[in-house]
């Protein structure tokens, strides 16, 4: 049996599970969750995964995926009971989906470059779903800075956009000075627009560089809380409370903590 067929096979029967899951005799929890409360837990899993991924942990991939999958079989379910769609709806859509928007490769259109294949993408699911702009379909729910570099993606593919990096991190600097600026005026108006576009910035950076600033910053959280935990465990060796500490203490512990080998 190939492993498509395999694959196929158990996603029918984890569509099955949840059908019994739900159903007259299933289990009361499974039974009570709707489209809203399956949110969270959905936003979770996501996470998880992309922690997993991270880690660069195989076995962690495998799982967190499968509890992803059941997310989005569940949420599907809910739907189906409603007599909105079927699970088999929603694969078939994305099938379609898939083949329409790579004309390069299932029809007879051609394109060199991955530019020119994600221009074609974006113009495609503009019109598919109707936008009357490019950005419409940047999800408004989604954590602001993936969402600023998602909209930084779109507008350059559509040829709005800094020919290098360098100018990128030029705009970056322009707004470090603007922010100083705001926050000597003292209004917290100000400061808050100057924020905002000194992120907004830093994403465009993040992107001309090739690196997704949300997956950066999940990476750099994960780094400060290694760090900080050095911290934390230096001082309690020692009898010591934060507060006891020097300034000038605690950045030697800190300096120490990023010296150290990942893991210890």
């Amino acid at each position: 049996m190939s492993d498509a067929k395999s694959a196929g096979e158990e996603f029918a029967r984890l569509g099955e599970i949840l059908a019994v899951l739900r159903g007259d005799n299933g289990c009361p929890w499974d039974r009570e969750q709707d489209e809203k409360s399956l949110l969270s837990f959905l936003l979770e899993e996501a996470y998880e995964a992309v922690e997993a991924v991270q880690s660069g942990r195989a076995a962690s991939v495998r799982e967190e995926l499968g509890d992803l999958l059941l997310e989005i079989v569940f949420l599907a379910r809910v739907y189906e009971e409603k007599g909105a769609f079927r699970l088999s709806e929603v694969v078939k859509g994305i099938n379609d989906k898939m083949i329409a928007r790579h004309p390069h490769v299932f029809g007879s259109e051609r394109r060199e470059s991955s530019r020119e294949v994600l221009g074609v993408w974006n113009r495609r699911k503009q019109e598919e779903k109707k936008h009357a702009s490019l950005l419409d379909g940047v999800s408004k729910s989604q954590p602001a800075l993936a969402a600023a570099f998602q909209a930084g993606q779109r507008a350059s593919a559509a040829g709005f956009d800094w020919p290098t990096t360098q100018g990128a991190l030029e705009k970056l600097r322009e707004e470090t000075g603007e922010l100083d600026r705001a926050l000597e005026s003292g209004s917290r108006e100000a400061v808050v627009h100057e924020i905002g576009d000194l992120l907004l910035a830093a994403a465009n950076v993040s992107r001309k560089a090739g690196v997704n600033p949300e997956l950066a910053l999940l990476q750099a959280n994960g780094r400060f809380r290694d760090r900080f935990a050095h911290l934390e465990r230096r001082l309690k060796d020692e009898g010591r409370e934060f507060a006891s500490a020097t300034p000038g203490e605690l950045d030697a512990l800190w300096e120490e903590a990023k010296s150290r080998k990942p893991g210890r």
